[in-house]
């Protein structure tokens, strides 16, 4: 319980003073320390006197309301007596005798209820004035004080009509906080709650209309109306009144399909407006020059943007021409012309691995304001919710740095008063409807004016042919105007000539003086050619790593150096420009001046193995690493020893928490590190690397990624002829297809693993390929044979003594056991399962341990015992981030409920289930959550919304030709002739 004891809210009193409870049990406190109330009869007389806050109550009125109009012969004695114990049990200047009665006055903020009020008070301030979220925030605050039973226990007339009371307050603020879950925003994550408390409330009709309206705006409108179906029968049956006239008008829109009631409501007038408006162009330069032309012409395009055809401008040019100084510039002057806000996107068109256009999508809309629940998975959705949240705005979308046509179509707003400004090396001669402009280098009157900007007008007026040479020597580029000149003024003690004697070396400025992209090439050797020798041996050898970006401890990998020593060379690196710190302890290069450190690299370093070991390094220092978070994960599991050695350490954790930390927070560049080691000398430990970083893929969090670099693997190793790392890419590959569901294919995946490994003598995968193979064929409903599998399995695993391979195993066994009816048996191997894991202390998967059992218990009709299981599951999925097994979990949990006929608690966890699962997991597990969920929902007299879930089950089963869909058909007609 939030507030009483602990953490107390603001205004409490002192940890030193008395504090009381209501909201719950009848309790008192004293420094954190608990006061015995004494008897129900004396929790009784406290309850009643906190309640009069501070009033005086007679005898006969405490009386009355202990005893009722039946008091014992000896009431006032007994009164008394209960008072005299009250107060020495809080001292006597806390419970005063007045008048003939008695009074508690307690200080402000150390009674629950009163801070629920207070809290309660406050919230409704906020949402007239406009602050949904504040008001939101401090319900859930004055709702986080109830615990469990108001006056639990306590007898007596009025602690009923107290209890009964306080409970309709309670279920008025739920239904408050629900209505601004749904006015912000929060449909999705209010389903589960509204679900379960329509069962447990099913006469309030309130509740009713916003559980329609949140499956409304989840785009679940067939459920909503069978919620309003189901809601006008139970009026019927129960009490043959119709459903009140706000429902039925919110059934109608829904049939309508209106608009407006998919979006949050508007805030009143003096609210802050509910409408998000981005700013997030970058910085304009200060020292912007020329372009005159390009400026007017941009601007006039965007400024009839408001009463035209949405328009669509884009900058095509060599690198460092000047296109994103040019395009942020014009956006910032047309920004009075799109007061509904401003997105950006560098979109890395020039890299290796551009920017996807669902990725993009899904920060703009984050930045729109929509909720992550609410962003689809898929790219045409995304951009379809993109278009229709535009609809309506005036919105600049600048596209920066484009790869192509394809990249760039689906970001387009397409709606009249929007428009879109794009930069690009290439001209986009297939964006239908695009204004192309081709921008070429600057004159030389505006060159050598951006050099005076940037350097001051007194030291280029006195060497102005000097300053005429070194803009001359740049070719006129802007990139390359502004780092010479950044240097100059960073150097008070160079002059002009200087600077234009160290580029008229022609050694210097030969690659500057080429056509094309080399021209950026070029203007970055100013720079470079400037470095120490560290410096530009850091600069050439980090250019090599690919992945977003990358630490300083991957970093002094690559360089093999010393953290210290690593972090003084970067650091200077970034005082030059040519690095840019991303945030404390990462770097990152500008795509341009990566493909330009590569080329330094394949020009001067010497000899060429030193680029190959520096990315050697990288690799053993992530494997080394990533085979340390494993092991931490999984304590004794025998995968570390047969991974490939390395020849450099890792990082070290000590915790498990930072060490998942690290795993989650490295995705990116690890992965992009495997693809780059497909080489035949480092593919088998890419393999390694991959399989030791096996949670990216389980948990969903970057299971599409993961999925493309293990083909990668695959397609390398196959091409080589490496057996034994071919099978271990197609186990992780197996892997990443169970979690998605698509089970044949992993079946087939890790059959060829089991040909491979054996061919290969590699003895781990002949452990893990069975294992899987018979999980598969659990799903498929082929149990002798997944008996077998297993079996194989375990032998296998005992052989190599790989004792938490021989739980995995153990607990998949019993899950076939248990699909053939052989349920003790099921129980029995999933605690052996268990007992091994726990033996070694390995949680995360002691707790696929306790999934397991805890489905064996569930249909040994151990239901208690199987909860407490699941749940101790679930806490590890969610501590973990596994998310997969979460959602399953959650989903087994369900079941549970169900079988112990608690429908409501069932169809919340579903609810939670399938948010959860919502991406990952495939769409047959979907059609389980799906099917449950019907029937919990069916089973709280919501047949028509259960329907719906039935049919969808259904259209999922069909479509994948499983065997489910029989028992969903049988469902569906009990259903009909009920």
């Amino acid at each position: 319980m939030d507030g009483i004891p602990g953490d107390a809210p603001d205004g409490a009193p002192d940890a030193s003073e008395l504090r009381f409870s209501l909201l719950g049990p009848v309790r008192a406190w004293r420094g954190g320390e608990p006061v015995p109330a004494g008897s129900p009869q004396q929790r009784a007389l406290l309850a009643l006197l906190l309640l009069r806050d501070g009033r005086t109550a007679t005898a006969a009125e405490l009386i009355d309301g202990i005893w009722g109009e039946e008091p014992p012969s000896q009431a006032l004695a007994a009164l008394r007596t209960y008072a005299s114990r009250l107060r020495k049990a809080l001292g006597a200047d806390v419970l005063v005798s007045l008048a003939g009665g008695y009074a508690i006055r307690p200080a402000g903020g150390a009674l629950d209820l009163a801070v629920a009020q207070e809290l309660a008070a406050d919230a409704e301030k906020a949402r007239t004035a406009g602050e949904r979220c504040t008001a939101r925030d401090l319900l859930g605050k004055a709702l986080g004080l109830w615990d469990g039973e108001v006056l639990a226990s306590v007898p007596g007339p009025y602690a009923e009509s107290q209890r009964a009371r306080l409970e309709e307050w309670r279920l008025q603020l739920t239904e408050t906080r629900l209505d601004l879950d749904l006015e912000v925003g929060c449909h999705a994550e209010a389903v589960s709650e509204l679900t379960a408390l329509t069962a447990a409330h099913p006469l309030r009709e309130r509740l009713r209309e916003l559980l329609m309206l949140a499956l409304y705006r989840c785009g679940r409108q067939a459920e909503a109306l069978a919620v309003y179906a189901d809601t006008r029968r139970m009026l019927a049956d129960e009490l043959g009144v119709d459903p009140r006239p706000e429902l039925s008008r919110l059934q109608q829109r829904i049939l309508e399909a209106d608009e407006e009631l998919a979006r949050p409501v508007e805030a009143p007038a003096a609210a802050a407006p509910a409408v998000i408006r981005p700013a997030q162009l970058p910085a304009s330069v200060p020292d912007f020059t020329g372009r005159t032309s390009f400026v007017r012409e941009l601007g006039d395009r965007l400024a009839s943007a408001e009463t035209s055809v949405m328009a669509v401008s884009a900058l095509a040019g060599i690198g460092g021409v000047g296109k994103t100084t040019l395009a942020v510039h014009v956006a910032h002057a047309a920004r009075p012309h799109f007061p509904d806000g401003q997105l950006y996107v560098d979109l890395q068109g020039a890299g290796s691995r551009a920017a996807e256009p669902e990725t993009v999508l899904g920060a703009f809309l984050r930045a729109l304001g929509t909720p992550d629940t609410a962003i689809p998975d898929s790219l045409d959705e995304r951009a379809a919710l993109y278009r229709s949240t535009l609809d309506g705005r005036r919105v600049l979308v600048l596209l920066d740095n484009a790869r192509d046509a394809s990249q760039v179509r689906p970001l387009l707003p397409g709606t009249p008063g929007c428009a879109a400004l794009l930069t690009a090396r290439t001209r986009m001669v297939d964006l239908a409807g695009a204004h192309l402009i081709d921008l070429d280098v600057m004159s030389p009157e505006e060159a050598l004016q951006l050099f005076t900007r940037i350097v001051g007008e007194e030291r280029v007026a006195a060497e102005r042919e000097a300053s005429l040479d070194v803009v001359g020597a740049c070719g006129f580029l802007p990139l390359a105007i502004r780092i010479a000149a950044a240097r100059l003024a960073a150097r008070r003690t160079w002059t002009v000539s200087v600077l234009a004697a160290k580029l008229a070396d022609e050694r210097r400025r030969l690659d500057e003086l080429q056509a094309g992209d080399l021209a950026v090439k070029a203007t970055f050797e100013l720079g470079y050619g400037q470095l120490e020798p560290a410096q530009a041996r850091a600069f050439r050898l980090l250019g090599l790593a690919d992945g977003p970006d990358i630490s300083l401890a991957a970093a002094a990998a690559v360089l093999d150096l010393p953290l210290y020593d690593t972090e003084d060379v970067l650091e200077s690196l970034v005082d030059t420009s040519l690095l840019e710190s991303a945030s404390p302890g990462r770097y990152r290069f500008h795509d341009l001046v990566r493909l330009y450190a590569r080329a330094c690299a394949e020009r001067d370093e010497h000899p060429a193995t030193g680029r190959e070991l520096a990315l050697s390094r990288l690799l053993d220092f992530y494997l080394a690493t990533a085979a340390g978070v494993y092991a931490i994960e999984r304590p004794g599991d025998r995968l570390v020893d047969h991974l490939e050695p390395v020849g450099r350490s890792g990082l070290e954790f000590t915790d498990r928490h930072d060490a998942r930390d690290w795993l989650y927070r490295e995705a990116g560049p690890l992965l992009a590190c495997v693809r780059q080691s497909t080489g035949a000398g480092t593919v088998r430990r890419a393999v390694d690397l991959l399989w030791a970083a096996l949670d990216l893929g389980e948990s969903g969090a970057n299971a599409r990624e993961y999925e493309s670099t293990a083909q990668a693997v695959r397609e390398a190793a196959k091409a080589n002829g490496d057996e034994r790392t071919e099978g271990r890419a197609l186990l992780t590959l197996a892997d990443v297809h169970h979690t998605s569901g698509r089970f044949e294919q992993a079946e087939q995946e890790a059959e060829q693993v089991m040909r491979l490994a054996t061919a290969a003598e590699d003895p781990l995968p002949t452990c893990w390929a069975p294992n899987a193979r018979g999980i598969m064929a659990l799903y498929q409903n082929r149990h002798a044979d997944g008996e077998t599998h297993l079996t194989l399995a375990i032998s296998n695993f005992r052989s190599i003594g790989d004792r938490p391979g021989e739980a995995s195993a153990l607990c998949n066994l019993s899950r076939i056991h248990l699909a053939m009816g052989r349920t003790a048996s099921a129980v029995s191997l999933a605690q052996q399962g268990l007992d091994i894991y726990d033996g070694m202390g390995n949680t995360l998967r002691g707790a696929n341990a306790r999934y397991a059992l805890g489905l064996a218990l569930t249909q040994n009709e151990q239901r208690e015992a199987a909860t407490e299981r699941l749940y101790e599951a679930l806490s590890v999925f969610h501590d973990s981030r596994q998310r997969f097994w979460e959602g399953m979990t959650l989903f087994r949990l369900s079941e549970v409920d169900l079988s112990a006929e608690q429908p409501a608690s069932a169809a919340a966890k579903a609810e939670q289930a399938l948010t959860v699962l919502r991406g990952i997991g495939g769409e047959w597990r979907r059609g389980n959550v799906l099917t449950v969920l019907g029937r919990a929902l069916h089973a709280v007299g919501q047949s028509g919304r259960a329907h719906v879930c039935w049919r969808e089950a259904l259209a999922i089963y069909e479509g994948s030709g499983s065997p489910e869909a029989a028992e969903v058909h049988r469902l569906l007609a009990l259903a009909a002739a009920a």
